[in-house]
């Protein structure tokens, strides 16, 4: 399905509160992807994403409208922090490592499709293997049957899940360890990869359950239907054509490098991330890749250093900046109860577990959105991530004492159990008032 704007922000609506303008710059950005795909090919290669800038606090949803995009649209993403990278000739991941990632994301992502293509042949070869391997024991204790007769029996059995729990013993390969080279993050090499093609595999013998042989023999059967190299054919292409990368902390990289310290090398990789977003070629191990058209979206406080503190070629590259509000009560108030992840939902499905059945009344969601606000006034913003805080200590009590050994039990919770709960939390907040 292609997504209009519109479409898009509805989709994203149902996750995040707020921060429209940072909604629709993506969702645009989101969109002309498909446009671009529509045009001929000579036009296409002439249009380039435009990428984006997110300027806010932490906490309002700058990382979480960039995944919940990704995934609508089931497009490889990976998110980095600017601030994890290194000028080249220091020690630690280099920038290149972004795009290798994104290609190991773009691999699982085709590999998943694949199999899910070829699972029902997978399990049809799984289940007869699985047959004749509990043949003989069957066998054993029912010599009157036909072998035939045997086989529909343990087939009908396996599908109904009859023998889930019976325990059976497997012949797994052993994998490689895996042994890096290089520096942290650079041209990375599995030695025990390399090591593994020449040398043979051992066999180890498991007893396992019958369920987990059969999910173990579909994987299997499954790998033996797909071709390796279609997978990373596709999967380069679509980490070039649909790829998303999120570049977080990027305040943190702008400005003047120092002469000495930590921050000797922001300059330096903000000039290594430049040709990555301007379009290059990196070399991965499944192939070539070029960076030309995957968007990128960097974002970051910006409270101290300013978007214009970035070299101008990078600002150049991200031609897009929003600005994503801070969060005011009645955001918290939404977040609490309307988005499908609601944390209300959250917590209340978490106690479900133990045979607690959480109810909230609509002034205890307001009561904790106004404690929420004002611990974010009062102590540092961190955005919707106060509201676990909040919850954590609101239900300490309950989530310790519930063990699920008794019947359901329904726990309402309004303005007076919040304001007995969270009493030492509100106290702390009325004595800030008067420290200067």
């Amino acid at each position: 399905m292609e997504y209009t704007p519109k479409q898009i922000v509805n989709e994203l609506d149902r996750y995040i509160i707020g921060q429209t303008e940072a909604k629709r710059a993506v969702a645009v950005a989101l969109r002309n992807r498909y446009r671009r795909s529509q045009l001929p090919a000579e036009v296409r290669e002439e249009i380039t994403p435009k990428n984006i800038i997110m300027k806010g606090p932490t906490g309002v949803g700058k990382t979480e409208i960039a995944r919940r995009l990704a995934k609508l649209v089931k497009a490889p993403f990976v998110k980095v922090e600017a601030t994890k990278f290194t000028e080249v000739g220091y020690v630690g991941r280099d920038v290149e490592s972004m795009i290798r990632d994104l290609v190991e994301c773009a691999i699982r992502l085709v590999r998943e499709e694949k199999i899910a293509e070829v699972e029902p042949k997978a399990k049809e070869a799984a289940e007869k293997k699985l047959v004749e391997g509990l043949l003989p024991g069957r066998r054993k204790n029912h010599p009157e049957k036909s072998d035939a007769e045997l086989r529909k029996e343990l087939t009908e059995e396996l599908e109904a899940g009859k023998l889930d729990n019976i325990m059976v013993e497997m012949e797994f390969q052993s994998q490689p360890q895996t042994l890096q080279l290089g520096p942290l993050g650079g041209n990375e090499t599995n030695l025990g990869e390399i090591m593994s093609r020449f040398m043979p595999r051992q066999n180890k013998k498991r007893k396992v359950s019958v369920k987990e042989a059969y999910k173990f023999l579909t994987r299997e059967e499954a790998g033996k239907l797909i071709d390796d190299d279609s997978i990373n054919t596709e999967a380069i292409k679509r980490a070039e054509q649909d790829g998303i990368i999120f570049i977080d902390e990027m305040d943190k990289i702008a400005g003047k490098a120092n002469t000495h310290g930590p921050d000797v090398s922001r300059e330096g990789v903000q000039r290594d991330i430049l040709p990555i977003v301007e379009g290059c070629t990196v070399n991965t191990k499944y192939g070539n890749i070029r960076t030309d058209f995957i968007l990128f979206i960097a974002a970051g406080a910006f409270h101290i250093a300013k978007v214009n503190d970035l070299i101008p070629e990078l600002q150049g590259r991200f031609p897009v900046i929003v600005e994503l509000q801070s969060l005011t009560e009645s955001d918290f108030a939404k977040i609490l109860k309307e988005p499908d992840n609601a944390i209300i939902m959250q917590y209340a499905a978490l106690l479900g577990v133990d045979n607690i059945k959480l109810k909230f009344t609509d002034d205890a969601i307001n009561e904790l959105a106004r404690i929420a606000f004002l611990e974010n006034e009062s102590n540092e913003n961190i955005g919707a991530r106060r509201l676990h805080t909040v919850m954590e200590m609101l239900l300490e009590d309950v989530s310790f004492s519930a063990s699920g050994g008794h019947e359901d039990v329904e726990l309402v919770i309004d303005k007076k159990y919040v304001a007995e709960h969270m009493e030492k939390a509100t106290k702390n907040l009325n004595l800030r008032k008067y420290i200067l």
